[in-house]
């Protein structure tokens, strides 16, 4: 299979696009060549099979020129026919792609896991033969196009603790995501907050890129909130984002991982949270969809979005839970993402439902 991939960074370094790389490999181990149409490409050291276009430019036309004049030496080029497109979290690349694509009968697949709804996202979602996504709860559109394939959780970068942690006070809390209100950050200090006043001694790390003058601003607003705070000030750290290679040690040293997001109207199922739970680290997340992932486990993980006192009653019951149930804990999340959203099932459900929907595609145009 020859399958041409779009999408905006390949690139180890980026602060929240690195695992792209991840996917971009999981799908060569699959196909005869896969061709990376990108904006831009940082440290990667491709597989044999993987061929990098990047379209970059200085204004949005030429990217857009560019991208047009990249993909059509791709479907048709040297390398021969593509039979299959994904575009990877962006709709507009599938958008541009599809007036060339759909007279060659090339299948077009959209990859998308997020709550925002925009024009291109409307388009796209019409324009695809199929739509992928985590779950069908978070693709924030209704559509018989959808299907839910899990994470692509590479579970080998993650290897497990291998039995408790050694007990050592306090608890240690880890928060990964970009400063971006809709990640909850203010209701962990909150709830945080609540805790230690009824006696939790923990200490709380939050790493994450802030790429826009909003989230800089949010950052800016969280360490007001951890200043003005006697509770927080000695508890709570607020640091800049780590590189891929780093989160698994970064993980490794963590009792607890903690997941607030607030979008409404979908839910978005954080890669972190399978990444932590891969490295069998025990997650607290406010996010509904999440609840079949959390249920019957050894700690009660879940607890009620925007709540910090419920997030108070959470934290106090999985550090009295003893390093021991927490470990227990962490082994049954690894082995749900071993089962349902490691990286190697998520390539294989992405070349299933391509392969699937050229037929679709055939019999359409045979019956018009």
């Amino acid at each position: 299979m020859r399958l041409v991939v779009a999408t905006q960074v390949v690139d180890a370094d980026h602060p929240a696009l690195a695992q792209t790389i991840d996917i971009v490999d999981a799908l060569a181990r699959r196909c005869d060549e896969v061709v990376v149409i990108c904006d831009h490409v940082g440290r990667y050291a491709p597989p044999d099979n993987v061929s990098l276009r990047p379209f970059g430019s200085s204004s949005r036309v030429g990217r857009g020129l560019t991208f047009e004049r990249v993909l059509i030496r791709e479907l048709t080029g040297r390398g021969g026919r593509a039979d299959a497109l994904l575009a990877h979290m962006v709709p507009t690349f599938l958008t541009l792609a599809a007036p060339l694509c759909k007279p060659l009968g090339i299948p077009m697949g959209l990859w998308y896991t997020h709550w925002n709804v925009d024009r291109s996202l409307r388009l796209a979602t019409r324009l695809a033969d199929v739509v992928l996504s985590v779950d069908r709860r978070s693709f924030p559109l209704e559509s018989a196009k959808v299907k839910g394939i899990g994470h692509a959780i590479d579970v080998r970068r993650f290897p497990p603790p291998g039995g408790p942690k050694p007990h050592a006070d306090p608890l240690r809390l880890l928060a990964l995501g970009r400063m971006t209100p809709w990640k909850g950050y203010t209701t962990m200090l909150a709830g945080l907050e609540l805790a230690t006043e009824q006696g939790l001694d923990a200490m709380l790390e939050i790493r994450g890129p802030a790429l826009t003058s909003a989230e800089q601003e949010h950052l800016a607003e969280l360490r007001q909130i951890v200043s003005a705070s006697s509770a927080l000030r000695q508890r709570v750290v607020l640091e800049p984002p780590v590189s891929r290679d780093a989160i698994p040690a970064l993980l490794a040293d963590a009792d607890v991982l903690l997941s607030a997001t607030q979008p409404e109207g979908s839910e978005t199922l954080d890669k972190v949270v399978y990444e932590a739970s891969a490295a069998g680290v025990p997650v607290l997340s406010s996010n509904v969809a999440l609840n079949e992932f959390l249920a019957d486990l050894p700690i009660e993980l879940r607890f009620v979005r925007r709540d910090p006192a419920d997030l108070a009653r959470a934290l106090l019951e999985v550090s009295a839970a003893g390093p021991t149930v927490r470990a227990a804990t962490g082994e049954e999340l690894r082995r749900r993402v071993e089962a349902g959203h490691s990286v190697e099932s998520w390539a294989d459900a992405v070349l299933r439902e391509l392969r699937a929907a050229r037929p679709r595609r055939r019999a359409s145009r045979s019956t018009i």
